[in-house]
């Protein structure tokens, strides 16, 4: 799937039904994916598909900060990027030049385009008419972004977006002086160094999980690579395959396929493939085999979960249960730039993930945070601080482990999870007792913490190092998400 169409805002009837008046709302956690790009390596140039597309407005008015040698200020310079690359008849360097044989506007390989820019826009504006208009969650102006907690992946599609998203969840004029200084306070953006990023499956960085993918994706080549779903794509497309030949791990993969189909359904009539490559019951077979090859390891294998996003769906619980024990400093809502391997690998080892088709460019996962206001638990605080506190505390430690005083913390507290606002229910919180009653997409903050306990690595690293240069084998039986 390519450019997502959202849904149209909630009736009041339905933002009843999602938001009852008995559970306060404490606590939202957004991941989005990024918005529109061009694709990640250039491919299919034998259909006239031009590597270099003209729909990065951006790199005519970049800014980078200057510092001065005199004085040790800081000061701004604007420049306009512009790409160079090889003469087709020689090694000579030439500017990359757009279809029409501009030199500007051209975007680098993966690069967030200008729709990208407008989607990620309008994402922002989705949430502050939901979360600030209609909900009054998040107050309409701020004086401070303290609230707000802002992450990114190293990727820099994933921070535009980001900033994106930021400047329209918050407009310039809603971001108010602070009284005690007169400005408003410069936002928070916080990334990693791609070693210990977990925002994202890394398997650049992390032996284990490569090796783990590599298996799976074979198991998908095995099962795929001779069928009839197969021979009807290369009946459409073969011709322009390097050997004549489309497969899982045909050159290019069945998956860059994919991601090629997608970026062009996205733009304009200057950069498309020729239409072999849009027919739908193609597209649905490759995204359908795209799916497992990225995410069933996901639904099969707990190993797969913990080192591919368990760090990350265990931060998410830390914050809650951080909230819930109100250490921090007021921070409401987390607002987090990944990719689409991200949310699709958080659903999927959550057992939440009932789809064939690739997740769309800004799509967005809502974690939400509620208490119960009828059974007394408390007003929850904020993370921020706490995360750079003293220990893990209750949120880093498995349920077992939790004596009841510590339970008892939790009890009052639901999480629910939206995707592209459509409610998904984790398979494990359907059970008696471990979701609000009447209501199964409520899960209990204990029963959530359990499930993702069993996949949240106690040291990702060193989990990484584990098993290199020995054979991996994938479960016998598998081993199901969501419980």
């Amino acid at each position: 799937m390519t450019t997502l169409q959202p849904r149209p805002p909630y009736t009041d009837a339905e933002l009843q039904k999602l938001y009852p008046p008995n559970l306060d709302l404490q606590l939202v956690q957004i991941l989005m994916r990024h918005g529109e790009r061009t694709p990640v390596s250039p491919r299919f140039q034998n259909t006239g598909l031009p590597p270099f597309w003209p729909y990065c407005t951006s790199v005519r008015q970049i800014t980078s900060t200057i510092l001065s040698p005199s004085s040790s200020s800081l000061t701004t310079l604007q420049w306009t990027r512009r790409l160079e690359t090889f003469s087709r008849e020689s090694d000579s360097p030439t500017l990359a030049l757009s279809p029409a044989s501009h030199p500007d506007n051209i975007c680098d390989m993966g690069t967030l385009t200008d729709l990208g820019r407008q989607t990620t826009s309008s994402l922002g504006a989705r949430l502050r008419d939901l979360y600030i208009t209609r909900l009054g969650f998040l107050p309409p102006a701020i004086t401070s972004p303290s609230q707000i907690y802002l992450r990114t992946t190293p990727v820099p599609r994933a921070l535009e977006s980001l900033q994106q998203t930021f400047s329209t969840l918050y407009p310039p004029n809603t971001r108010l002086p602070s009284p005690e200084t007169g400005i408003f306070p410069t936002p928070v953006i916080i990334t990693r160094a791609h070693a210990d990023e977990t925002l994202y499956p890394n398997d650049g960085n992390c032996r284990r999980f490569a090796a783990l993918s590599r298996a799976f994706a074979q198991r998908a080549a095995d099962r795929h690579n001779n069928t009839p779903d197969m021979e009807y794509l290369n009946q459409l497309i073969g011709k322009w395959m390097d050997g004549g030949k489309v497969a899982v791990d045909s050159r290019p993969r069945l998956s860059g396929v994919m991601d090629t189909i997608n970026a062009t359904l996205a733009h304009g009539p200057e950069t498309r493939l020729p239409k072999e490559f849009y027919d739908e019951k193609a597209r649905g077979i490759i995204e359908k085999i795209g799916v497992e090859e990225w995410f069933q390891g996901y639904r099969e294998s707990e190993e797969y979960r913990r080192l591919g996003i368990g760090g990350l769906v265990g931060d998410l619980v830390e914050r809650m249960v951080k909230s819930v024990e109100g250490r921090g400093d007021g921070v409401r809502f987390g607002l987090l730039g990944c990719h689409d391997t991200t949310l699709a690998g958080m659903l999927a080892s959550l057992g939440a993930f009932g789809t064939e088709r690739w997740v769309p460019f800004t799509s967005h996962v809502a974690v939400e945070l509620f208490r119960d206001n009828m059974k007394g638990g408390r007003e929850t605080g904020g993370w921020f601080g706490g995360l750079f506190g003293k220990g893990k505390e209750i949120g880093r430690r498995p349920a077992e482990e939790l004596g009841e005083e510590e339970k008892k913390k939790l009890e009052g507290y639901y999480v629910r999870l939206r995707y592209n606002d459509e409610v998904v229910t984790v398979p494990g919180c359907r059970m008696e007792g471990r979701h609000l009653e009447g209501d199964e997409s409520f899960c209990t903050l204990a029963a959530f913490k359990e499930i993702v306990d069993k996949f949240t690595p106690k040291n990702w690293k060193q989990e990484c190092r584990m098993g290199r240069g020995e054979t991996v084998s994938l479960p016998k039986v598998p081993e199901p998400a969501g419980y």
